[in-house]
């Protein structure tokens, strides 16, 4: 899915490149844009706290979703960068002692960056490549337990486990490239690293830290007021 999701995003890029000439990323412009994201979490896992078998931990899986955001360059190298995403779904699995239990729950998350970008080349280049580095607060909500997490804290039918996991903030650090189309249109490729943790809780009153550190990689069409 991943490689997939990568592959169109270049090759869309590619096609609106060999599209039109380039012109301006200048000082004042504000470029709106969309496309989608994916987010893989990179996780790293303590373990449940007791009573659990010991060696109890999770993983969350890799999610899409649609991404937007606004983009506005304070001078022609530097800009400033607020995305605004709709939610992601996470598969949470069971993982070290309780490897292959399969799905434990799912949580959505919706993360709020803020990010400073320096964007090489002059303000009319054709392809510019930017690093960027901002803070993220990772919010995560509506998390749903499933049976299989139930029966392995005690839960039963009547009185199911419930879980919840805490929204808190991390640094993200980017790496990408913008493609001047024409005057106004633009089109980015980008890949964030995001340094963040999370504790999960049950309704069992056991707990979990969890380093999350997602990867993204994100496409968007941006068009220039």
């Amino acid at each position: 899915m991943k490689s997939k999701f990568l592959l169109g995003a270049v090759a869309t890029c590619a096609a609106i490149f060999a599209s039109g000439s380039a012109l301006a990323q200048s000082a004042g412009s504000i470029v709106v844009y969309g496309g989608a994201a994916q987010i893989s979490p990179h996780v790293e896992s303590g373990d449940l706290t007791a009573p659990s078998l010991a060696g109890t931990k999770i993983d969350v899986k890799k999610a899409t979703s649609f991404v937007g955001g606004i983009t506005y360059y304070w001078t022609d190298n530097i800009s400033i960068d607020l995305p605004i995403s709709a939610p992601f779904k996470h598969d949470i699995i069971g993982a070290g002692a309780i490897d292959g239990v399969g799905k434990l729950g799912t949580v959505k998350s919706l993360p709020a960056t803020l990010l400073a970008q320096y964007r090489f080349g002059q303000a009319d280049s054709t392809f510019r490549p930017f690093v960027g580095a901002g803070v993220t607060y990772g919010y995560f909500y509506r998390p749903k337990a499933t049976a299989t997490l139930s029966g392995i804290t005690g839960g039963t039918p009547s009185n199911p486990t419930t879980l919840s996991m805490k929204s808190r903030f991390g640094t993200t650090l980017e790496l990408g490239g913008a493609f001047n189309v024409t005057k106004d249109w633009s089109a980015s490729l980008s890949v964030t690293k995001t340094f963040i943790k999370t504790t999960g809780s049950l309704s069992t009153g056991q707990t979990i830290e969890t380093t999350l550190d997602p990867v993204s990689i994100k496409f968007g069409v941006g068009y220039r007021f």
